[in-house]
């Protein structure tokens, strides 16, 4: 399929590993110059284009930083909200700067980002905003409650930016991952493996029971979907909130 995205420019933030360094390589491998944003500033694998880019998102400096670097370099046509996720643990006893320190690094840090890079999107009437957010949006996940309730705001915020760039446009969509084989999600694995006293290989059966395709998805599985919504095809996609989990959330 001809995405139409050869000559566009894009910011993939945690681009390091896992998700956000699979779809720099899709967007990548489509003709479009990506800067690849992490904090160590590690290029991933790919036959484009590919300007690594250093950033923390849980430093306004260095954040402040990223926002002019891209507007001195002309701004970009397609940007990717990829932030790694909090510590798992319990919505109660949680302390104040714990939910702090994750609205800053998922929430607030996007947000600034976002606002900067989309007035250049409204101007060449032409964008694209995708953000990556988790199936706990949906259906919270025991255990992770900073990640459930953080992400869930970045929701409310999504869905919001897209009515009022939708006129300009430029699409705004969510895509929510579910138990996606990345670093983060063997992280988990292990973390729940130590806490229940379980084997990492019952751990991670007992999930595979638990999805309707029997598996964990492919980090290049759901970077095909994050190009597609980058695409010219996806024009008419937006304020939306794609799954792609395999069939785990039940709801409809």
């Amino acid at each position: 399929m001809e995405h139409g995205l050869r000559g566009k420019t894009a910011l993939v933030l945690g681009a390091s590993r896992g998700l956000g360094a699979a779809i720099a390589k899709s967007l990548a491998d489509e003709g479009v110059q990506v800067h690849a944003a992490s904090r160590n500033a590690t290029v991933p694998d790919a036959n484009g284009t590919i300007i690594p880019e250093k950033v923390d998102l849980g430093d306004r400096a260095s954040v402040d930083e990223l926002i002019e670097r891209m507007l001195a370099a002309g701004g970009v046509d397609i940007l990717v909200n990829n932030s790694g996720g909090p510590k798992a643990g319990p919505a109660l006893g949680q302390p104040s700067e714990a939910w702090r320190s994750a609205f800053e690094a998922m929430a607030v840090s996007i947000f600034a980002i976002t606002d900067a890079l989309a007035r250049g999107m409204i101007e060449r009437k032409w964008g694209r905003i995708i953000t990556i957010g988790s199936s706990g949006i949906e259906q919270p996940i025991p255990g992770l409650a900073l990640s459930n309730g953080v992400r869930a705001a970045v929701a409310g915020w999504s869905k919001t930016l897209s009515s009022e760039l939708a006129p300009h446009g430029v699409t705004v969509n969510m895509i929510l991952p579910g138990r996606i084989d990345t670093d983060r999600v063997r992280e988990l694995d292990g973390t729940k493996a130590k806490n229940t006293g379980l084997e990492i290989g019952a751990v991670q059966e007992a999930s595979r029971k638990d999805i309707p395709s029997g598996r964990y998805g492919q980090a290049e599985e759901f970077a095909s979907v994050a190009t597609f919504l980058a695409s010219e095809r996806a024009s008419y996609v937006t304020g939306s909130m794609l799954r792609v989990d395999g069939g785990a959330i039940r709801s409809v």
